[in-house]
């Protein structure tokens, strides 16, 4: 008999033992600013001591890539080729020379409707100031812009713009890219699932704790401010996914009536119409961002037929207010919001 109740008390230990050692996961979240935005990494562990670590190295890893690519700054890889534009090749480093290639991938299927060597035009629009350059400085500013004028060579891992003039923005593209490499480094830490987002430029892989995917909201282009927080049209879950979202209401400014916004279209030197957003869902955040800005320019009959053709999925709202989606996001992928 006391040989029993020993036993029983000793399995009553064991079991109270091993339930304190098994530490329930939960998503650990920080959010800092890098490359002018919000960026909020989460991550899904049962450590906070790994999540800090990991989160960590992320904001790192970003913070090294925005001063390798960052367009604004006189002391970037990316600043330096546009100096050399015309003259000769520099030499960079494997991220930036990967970041220019896929540029130039999404260049080439786009027809030109992404064209990461707009930045002289980019330059000429002040949406601070409400600044509408002239019809003249607009056309200058588009003879120097040409994405196949910028010239790779791999072997020698250098870039080089033939114009003198020229200019190279990755602001098209660079947020989903880094949104990319943090996620790798989360996954080389250990992490098994996890959220990045680069303002509107989402990376998500594993589930939530409870098992669920990761849920994202498709912002209402013309949200009614009432409320002072962004008005949510839809949802969608991202499993192993990236998400970005282009749209006419990140950067603007209104004049007489007429709506200008930062999406410059490289054939025209003047913002993109047709569309009011762009959503693209596909693997990488750096092909979200890049061909949700192409799609944008391209428009919504154009932009539809190329996210088909990608096998990419994407939700485009035109200058009408109206929806347009790939097949897979039609039969149901898309939750309502107030449906």
């Amino acid at each position: 008999m006391h040989k029993a109740f020993a036993l029983f008390s000793l399995l009553i230990a064991l079991c109270t033992l091993l339930s304190c050692s098994v530490k329930e996961e939960k998503i650990f979240r920080k959010s800092t600013i890098l490359m002018d935005t919000l960026v909020t990494v989460n991550v899904v562990t049962d450590s906070e001591v790994k999540a800090e670590d990991a989160i960590n190295g992320a904001f790192e890893e970003i913070k090294r890539l925005e001063k390798l690519i960052n367009f604004w700054s006189a002391d970037s890889e990316i600043a330096e080729i546009n100096r050399k534009a015309g003259l000769s090749p520099v030499r960079v480093s494997p991220q930036t020379l990967d970041l220019i290639e896929k540029a130039i991938f999404v260049s080439e299927k786009t027809g030109g409707a992404f064209d990461p060597t707009v930045g002289p035009l980019v330059r000429l629009w002040d949406f601070k100031k409400n600044v509408i350059p002239d019809k003249e400085t607009i056309l200058e500013g588009m003879r120097l812009v040409d994405y196949k004028a910028m010239v790779i060579d791999k072997s020698k891992g250098t870039a080089f713009l033939k114009k003198k003039g020229m200019s190279f923005d990755t602001g098209g593209i660079a947020k989903g890219y880094a949104a990319d490499l943090a996620v790798s480094v989360l996954k080389k830490k250990g992490i098994k699932a996890g959220l990045v987002s680069v303002a509107g430029d989402i990376r998500a892989f594993g589930t939530k704790p409870d098992g669920r995917p990761w849920k994202v909201g498709i912002r209402n282009p013309r949200q009614s401010h009432k409320s002072g927080n962004d008005d949510i049209l839809a949802t969608v879950e991202l499993r192993d996914m990236a998400i970005s979202t282009s749209g006419d209401y990140e950067r603007f400014f209104i004049q007489h009536g007429k709506r200008y916004h930062h999406i410059i279209d490289p054939k025209t030197g003047y913002p993109a119409k047709g569309c009011q957003s762009v959503t693209v869902i596909a693997r990488q955040g750096v092909f979200t961002d890049g061909f949700s800005t192409g799609v944008f320019v391209l428009g919504p009959e154009k932009g539809l037929k190329l996210l088909e053709e990608l096998g990419f999925d994407g939700l485009i709202i035109d200058s009408e207010g109206r929806i347009h989606m790939t097949e897979r996001l039609r039969k149901g992928y898309v939750e309502w919001v107030g449906s």
